[in-house]
């Protein structure tokens, strides 16, 4: 009978390549477990990626629609704490403004106003609030502070009442400023440092977008700075003199506030619907993305089960090879005729 042997290098070699073939098949087995992923995704998808990648596409996709609605809800919610803030100030201010007005006594109107004239403050550092490195109501010029400040519109606004010596007229010119249309001279031109474009919408779903068309040259913003700068301006000194006028201003300026109040609580309902609108997209977006995830997960997850039989596998087979080995190493050749 014809033996077939092999020499002790050649026998070391073979050992060597059975080694590491153990070694990569225990190193792979080991990422799989610890990632939950096959490592062959070619196997895993019998070498047809189109679905994989299709799956991978979308889910790139939804998370930047995710980025987007993050950013639109934070920008959405900072515009309504500046109306919220506003409207409260507004609300508490107003029937102060009435009071002065119909009471007429000097203290009165001398305290209401002053009152105004840190409101007024406080309601124009709201509107120009900044998140993120970008102003909230200045449309597409997010860079621009979109009211040029609560001074400055009283600095503008004291050449226009300069020749007014009656409430009425001081409150129609002062109207006439803010109302002023774009080149008229008025508010638009000389307070308003935003842009007239609306800032770009958001696209926060697949076919699906939302605007903010909310600035501070919108009537009702301008109608709110309006009534407090007339109060304001009485603050400062206007129709000095005469009691009767002063508190008649202040009377206008609480009823515009009223009624800004009523635009106010308008104009934060749109900002409320966009919000809804986000909130919705982001939801369906979300709930899109564990769905793709799920798939994803079944076709290149790898079997906890399987993945460890197999690695306890691999391990026996080393634990059997080293043990050949470290025999082999101890065979002596009296051991062999034996």
């Amino acid at each position: 009978m014809n033996y077939v042997t092999i020499g002790d290098m050649a026998q070391s070699f073979q050992f060597r390549s059975h080694n590491s073939q153990l070694q990569r098949s225990l190193q792979t087995l080991t990422a799989e477990m610890t990632s939950g992923t096959r490592a062959d995704l070619a196997a895993a998808v019998s070498g047809d990626f189109r679905a994989l990648a299709g799956i991978d596409r979308s889910l790139g996709a939804l998370q930047a629609f995710r980025t987007a609605t993050s950013e639109a809800a934070l920008l959405t919610a900072s515009i309504q704490g500046a109306l919220d803030a506003t409207t409260r100030i507004v609300t508490d201010i107003a029937p102060g403004l009435l009071s002065a007005g119909i009471n007429g006594s000097s203290t009165l109107v001398d305290t209401a106003a002053h009152d105004a004239r840190q409101k007024f403050d406080a309601v124009v550092a709201a509107l120009n609030t900044r998140i993120a490195d970008r102003y909230l109501l200045s449309g597409a010029a997010t860079d621009a502070k979109p009211i040029a400040g609560s001074q400055a519109i009283l600095d503008a606004l004291a050449p226009v009442i300069a020749g007014q010596v009656t409430a009425q007229g001081v409150v129609d010119a002062v109207a006439a400023f803010f109302d002023a249309p774009a080149g008229g001279g008025g508010y638009l031109d000389t307070i308003y440092g935003g842009s007239a474009a609306p800032l770009a919408a958001f696209r926060i779903a697949p076919g699906d977008q939302a605007g903010l068309e909310l600035t501070a040259a919108d009537p009702a913003i301008r109608d709110t700075l309006e009534a407090l700068s007339l109060a304001a301006l009485v603050a400062d000194g206007a129709l000095a003199g005469d009691r009767t006028g002063r508190a008649l201003v202040l009377r206008r300026s609480g009823e515009g506030l009223l009624a800004a109040g009523d635009a106010l609580t308008a104009a934060q309902a749109r900002v409320g619907t966009a919000e809804a609108r986000i909130e919705a997209a982001a939801t369906r977006n979300a709930a899109e993305a564990s769905m793709l995830g799920i798939e994803r997960s079944r076709i290149v997850a790898a079997d906890p089960f399987e993945t460890a039989t197999a690695l306890e596998a691999v391990q026996t087979q080393i634990e059997t090879l080293y043990n050949i080995t470290a025999r082999l190493s101890r065979l002596s050749l009296a051991d062999f005729l034996r």
